[in-house]
């Protein structure tokens, strides 16, 4: 593969862990590979390997934007990949309250449930 395919599997992986990668590409077939080859060397390979914003602050825009786009389950890999590059519960929850008030209630409290379920099984939610 290419040089931008291999960055962007790297920043991948390093943002989305071990597992999702391997699991995004262990269910490829001749239908599906063009479209994880096109993500990973088009989205992966190029914004994401920028430096001028850090991986957390990218981490929380796109909760933010998959938030707008009412994309529940892309939220779930994002909030894992937001921990992962150090955001903290709170942080995502101020972007997903702050996300209400311009994208809307019904697509914050959708993607509130999303993050939960993730928090929850990361245990990043303190016992009240």
């Amino acid at each position: 593969m290419d040089q931008q395919f291999q960055n962007g599997l790297q920043i991948r992986t390093k943002v989305m862990g071990d597992a999702f990668v391997e699991k995004a590409f262990s269910n490829v077939d001749a239908f599906t590979a063009p479209l994880q080859e096109f993500v990973t060397r088009n989205a992966w390979g190029t914004v994401w390997c920028r430096g001028e914003l850090e991986l957390k602050t990218r981490s929380l825009i796109t909760i933010s934007m998959l938030t707008a786009l009412g994309r529940a389950h892309e939220i779930k890999g994002h909030v894992r990949g937001a921990i992962n590059n150090g955001a903290s519960m709170k942080e995502i929850q101020e972007v997903l309250l702050h996300a209400s008030v311009y994208c809307g209630m019904p697509l914050a409290i959708d993607a509130f449930r999303s993050a939960h379920e993730v928090l929850i099984e990361l245990g990043q939610v303190p016992a009240e």
